[in-house]
């Protein structure tokens, strides 16, 4: 077990979790908590931490992860019983490159590591996925073999046969391009909620300009709830020739603007992505005019504008209720 504060790994994963240059350079990033640990693709998990409490708490999905990663080094001695984490730990590490991979730690130096003031015990540090503008575009068919739905309220696994899991089939579904594109956005916290909200609503990619905040933010990635695993996100360097680049691959793309026509109006079952800007100065004029149509969502009342992340939940759930069916 570690024990002490001071030792290199515990002030790496704390380097991680402070510095966004620190994690471009390694390409790694912090992810907290079991809920989230689970969601991890075993080919993406370096390393992983974990208190006693949390393992006498989480022993099986600890387990679970373990044994996904003694398959991805090809590692089975056919051993399944609740102590073959640290029974086979010794045998995996002499095995791995870095040899320090999946370690105890004290709470003390969990506490150092994590970014919520009461931790829960489990951090891993995850290999970041470097995605193209190709990649988001092109990204269709595979993006649906997803699961649809949400957790039981008591964070048990998913009810309900897969691929109909909230009453959605994905025969149902059509399977045009769907993307946002996002520029300046500066919450971690809206951008998570974005992400989150974009898979559920079977968008198959996002774009960020260079200036939004981190995808990897420790905040951004809790309020992905693992969305972050599985959405295809890519960083633009040149935003506006990226829109022209998606536009030349017949997308039609839609910018969100308080001087717009009604969203109701237009038709998402084509191939569309929607420009959604800061939170509190909109899109800027270079962008919005780079769009084919500019469209606003009603609102009633006295209410200026709405939050970047409701507005992109909104839109995008109009598309998929178009879109089935199709």
């Amino acid at each position: 077990m570690i024990s002490s504060t001071s030792n290199d790994k515990i002030k790496y994963m704390e380097k991680l979790r402070k510095s966004a240059s620190f994690r471009r350079e390694e390409g790694l990033f912090p992810v907290e908590g079991i809920r989230m640990v689970r969601e991890i693709p075993a080919d993406r998990l370096e390393y992983l931490y974990y208190t006693e409490k949390a393992y006498e708490k989480n022993e099986q999905e600890i387990q679970a992860v373990y044994d996904g990663c003694m398959k991805r080094y090809g590692v089975d001695d056919g051993n399944s019983s609740s102590d073959a984490l640290r029974q086979n730990e010794k045998r995996l590490n002499s095995m791995l490159p870095e040899n320090d991979w999946f370690q105890p730690v004290s709470d003390a130096c969990m506490k150092k590591m994590s970014d919520t003031e009461t931790p829960q015990g489990i951090i891993a540090a995850v290999r970041m996925e470097q995605c193209s503008l190709e990649d988001v575009t092109n990204n269709v068919m595979d993006h649906h073999d997803i699961k649809y739905g949400e957790r039981n309220d008591d964070n048990s696994d998913y009810t309900g046969e897969a691929d109909g899991r909230s009453g959605l089939d994905k025969s149902d579904i059509c399977f045009e391009p769907l993307i946002l594109i996002l520029e300046k956005l500066q919450d971690p916290g809206n951008l998570g909620t974005i992400i989150r909200t974009a898979e559920a609503a079977g968008v198959t990619g996002i774009i960020l300009s260079k200036d939004c905040a981190d995808i990897y933010n420790p905040k951004t990635v809790r309020s992905t709830m693992g969305a972050v695993f599985r959405m295809k996100i890519y960083v633009s360097e040149d935003l506006l020739k990226d829109i022209e680049r998606i536009k030349d691959k017949g997308v039609k793309v839609y910018a969100m603007h308080l001087s717009g026509s009604e969203f109701y109006e237009k038709d998402f079952t084509k191939g569309t992505a929607f420009l959604i800007g800061n939170e509190g100065n909109g899109l800027s004029p270079e962008v919005s005019a780079a769009a084919d149509e500019m469209m606003r969502i009603p609102m009633m009342g006295k209410v200026e504008s709405l939050n970047a992340a409701i507005s992109a939940s909104v839109v995008s759930y109009e598309a998929l209720r178009q879109r089935r069916g199709k």
